[in-house]
């Protein structure tokens, strides 16, 4: 599973950073979480083939988080897709979406799919779910939590071979938590592998000021990618425009138990970020600040 940053300035972009926009790669398949204006170019830059998204969820409905979708939807049909596209986000999402298709008549080659969130399970996949939760801001927000299930423990070919299990397909299907019939005996998949392997996790906090909520919702994901917008010296302002501060970043991570903290949605005051690293880290001793471009591999937990 790879994260690869497609925009990380707040509401204002700068030369070095594009609007919000984060890609996260399990095998063929691309899930965006936001598409702020610019980011199909972004994908474009990081080697991202637009047509390999198959997800799409939106924070929620501010124009540096959802504008991108447009462009995105267009280019899309330009390169004559054919498979469903998948969008979810804010009630809101479907007029929105609707409504620009009517206006800027696109003509879309392909299945479009809009649905609104609601706090809980969103999508559940055969190896994964996606959650929702709602988040503080000055609109209905949600943050999303991505969630791989328990993989099967390790395949032990002794155990098989003593069970009269032979080397080939039963294998693989026992490896891949399948039930195998030999002969009037059942063989389970625990009987020769080992424990189940937790998978991998992800939370992506969009636009929010902390909460209980979210360090609840955020308990244990191998990275963290949380609302830096300000440092402490603006920490009113982060109040006042329902964002969060470094500090309070690392604080949520802290306390939710988060493997790695990456910060991102700067403020465009902050030509260098290192003091938001800084305030971060005195609370969180893993942390690192998202650029566009940046890579995070995120590896299983053994």
């Amino acid at each position: 599973m790879r994260v690869v940053f497609l925009g990380t300035a707040s509401s204002v972009p700068t030369t070095q950073r594009g609007l919000s926009s984060v890609a996260v790669i399990r095998g063929g398949e691309i899930i965006l979480f936001d598409v702020g204006e610019g980011a199909q170019r972004s994908m474009i830059i990081s080697n991202l083939n637009p047509n390999k998204v198959e997800k799409v969820f939106i924070t929620h409905l501010h124009g540096d988080h959802c504008i991108g979708l447009l462009g995105l939807m267009q280019t899309l049909s330009m390169m004559l897709r054919e498979k469903p596209l998948y969008i979810y986000g804010p009630r809101g999402i479907v007029g929105f979406l609707n409504d620009n298709i009517k206006h800027l008549k696109f003509h879309l080659t392909y299945p479009l799919h809009i649905q609104n969130v609601k706090q809980g399970v969103v999508v559940r996949e055969k190896d994964y779910v996606i959650k929702a939760a709602l988040a503080e801001h000055s609109i209905k927000a949600y943050a999303y939590r991505l969630d791989e299930f328990e993989r099967p423990g390790v395949f032990y070919p002794e155990k098989a071979l003593a069970l009269g299990v032979p080397k080939g397909i039963l294998w693989s299907k026992l490896q891949h938590g399948e039930c195998v019939k030999i002969g009037d005996k059942i063989i389970r998949p625990e009987q020769v592998t080992g424990p189940k392997r937790r998978g991998r996790s992800i939370g992506i906090s969009g636009d929010t000021r902390p909460s209980s909520k979210l360090i609840e919702f955020f308990r244990g994901v191998d990275l963290l990618i949380f609302d830096s917008t300000y440092g402490d010296e603006y920490a009113d302002k982060a109040v006042e425009n329902f964002h969060s501060t470094a500090k309070e970043a690392g604080i949520i991570a802290k306390e939710a138990g988060a493997k790695l903290l990456a910060l991102t949605h700067f403020s465009a005051r902050y030509d260098d970020v290192n003091s938001l690293i800084a305030q971060a880290s005195a609370i969180h001793p893993n942390v690192t600040a998202a650029y566009d471009s940046l890579i995070i591999d995120i590896p299983y937990p053994d």
